[in-house]
């Protein structure tokens, strides 16, 4: 079978319409399989920002790089921009990757990847720029400080981006309770911050910490801390501590005057109502402790410390009562058949014996020591025995009284009056004994 020329001619022309549509819809099937991916990336002030580009499906179609300024920095694997910064970490027909050093914060902006297709395709991607902290610095602080002044301390710091937060922290505890400032900065791009922290200067906060935090993304959890160690200058604080609770006679007694202050208290001074200690002899004030034996009656009053320093004075002061020996020996209840005689007869002996041992006591504190137990033993042998002595008394007059309660005989009823001798007298009574009960009396 033989065509015409005609109709071969026709044939060759739907063929090759058929084949240019074909290879049509191939071009479009692959075109809109072909696009660019990106990422935005952060850098730190001064790091290394890495820009990909990736194309998951290519036909040989070129990549190219281009920064905020949309100069070329590469094509496909060509370097474009004469920028030591940047160089290229690989390129290929699905990838071109780059890399740009020593970032400054004019680098950051939006970068962009092209895919040269027609159309051409492009993907952007961000460059953000940290602008890092200055380390802080604390001002406003004068050393020493008085107590109960006002203090401003002042945290600051430059060239964040963004602004970064500034904290306060006595002894690694939080203060809440302050000012923050925040300014931008000349160039527009970064911020100085502040922070003041007011306080009055205590006693306390005498030795502590103060420190300023400064945190910040650029810092990677590793934040910029300055600190201030406090001096706070205050007057003495007084206390005296007594070694004996309950003083009594013949024992002794320390006092012991804690002070503190800064600077240093210089060394105390005792006094004793008012004036100087009165027996040298047996008060004895070494540095801040003062001690005091053989205690006695004379020793009781007001003993008072003071302590000094440059800023001022402060003192305290302690009442010493010197207890009687006695109080403790004695029953602390009276026999309720006791006399009155024999009560005061008890107290004059103890109130003498107490004179007396005073007396010695004060001549001779020597021999007060030596003499407290067996004079103790003594007056309380006496006293015993005054005691029983009432009792015994006490008990045989009431039995006395009791036998001889009854009835007598008056002189009349015994004819007393007629008798001329006594013996006619009793004989005149046993006979009158019928008559006797009209003149019976009674004893009462």
């Amino acid at each position: 079978m033989r065509l015409k020329p005609g109709a071969l001619l026709r044939l060759y022309s739907l063929c090759g319409i058929l084949m240019q549509v074909a290879a049509t819809k191939n071009k479009v099937r692959g075109s809109q399989g072909q696009f660019p991916l990106t990422q935005n990336v952060t850098v730190v002030e001064g790091g290394t920002a890495n820009l990909t580009c990736r194309v998951d499906q290519n036909d040989n179609t070129s990549l190219q790089w281009s920064n905020p300024a949309q100069q070329t920095l590469y094509f496909d694997d060509k370097k474009a921009l004469r920028d030591n910064r940047i160089e290229l970490v690989r390129a290929s027909w699905h990838e071109l990757s780059i890399s740009v050093s020593d970032v400054s914060l004019s680098d950051e902006g939006q970068y962009t990847c092209s895919l040269f297709t027609m159309p051409v395709k492009t993907s952007k991607a961000f460059l953000t720029v940290l602008g890092v902290p200055e380390k802080p610095q604390i001002t406003g602080f004068t050393s020493p400080v008085m107590e109960g002044e006002r203090m401003q301390l002042t945290c600051k710091t430059s060239g964040s981006k963004p602004a970064a937060d500034i904290r306060w922290f006595k002894n690694d505890k939080e203060v809440k309770d302050v000012k923050y400032l925040k300014e931008e900065d000349a160039n527009r791009k970064t911020f100085t911050v502040s922070s003041t922290l007011d306080f009055l200067a205590d006693r306390n906060d005498d030795g502590a910490v103060v420190s300023c935090r400064v945190d910040h993304e650029s810092l990677n959890s590793t934040p910029q801390i300055a600190m201030q160690v406090l001096e706070i200058h205050y007057t003495p604080l007084v206390k005296i501590i007594s070694s004996n609770s309950w003083p009594e006679e013949g024992q002794s007694i320390i006092l012991t005057c804690e002070s503190k202050g800064k600077p240093v208290p210089e060394p105390v001074l005792w006094t004793k109502d008012g004036g100087e200690l009165p027996d040298p002899e047996r008060m004895v004030v070494n540095g801040r402790v003062l001690s005091i034996s053989f205690l006695n009656k004379t020793d009781n009053g007001t003993y008072r410390c003071e302590a000094k320093n440059p800023i001022g004075r402060n003192s305290t002061e302690y009442v010493l009562i010197v207890h009687d020996v006695f109080n403790t020996l004695l029953p602390t209840t009276v026999i309720p058949s006791l006399t009155t005689a024999t009560v005061t007869t008890t107290v004059a002996l103890t109130t003498s014996t107490t004179t007396s041992a005073t007396a010695n006591s004060t001549r001779d504190p020597n021999a007060l020591a030596g003499q407290t137990g067996p004079d103790h033993a003594l007056i309380g042998g006496i006293v015993a025995v005054v005691v029983f002595v009432t009792l015994c008394s006490i008990i045989l007059l009431g039995r006395y009284l009791a036998r001889h309660k009854g009835t007598y005989l008056t002189n009349e009823a015994k004819g007393a009056e007629d008798a001329p001798d006594a013996d006619t007298a009793i004989i005149n009574a046993e006979g009158s004994q019928v008559n006797a009960e009209e003149k019976k009396e009674y004893f009462i």
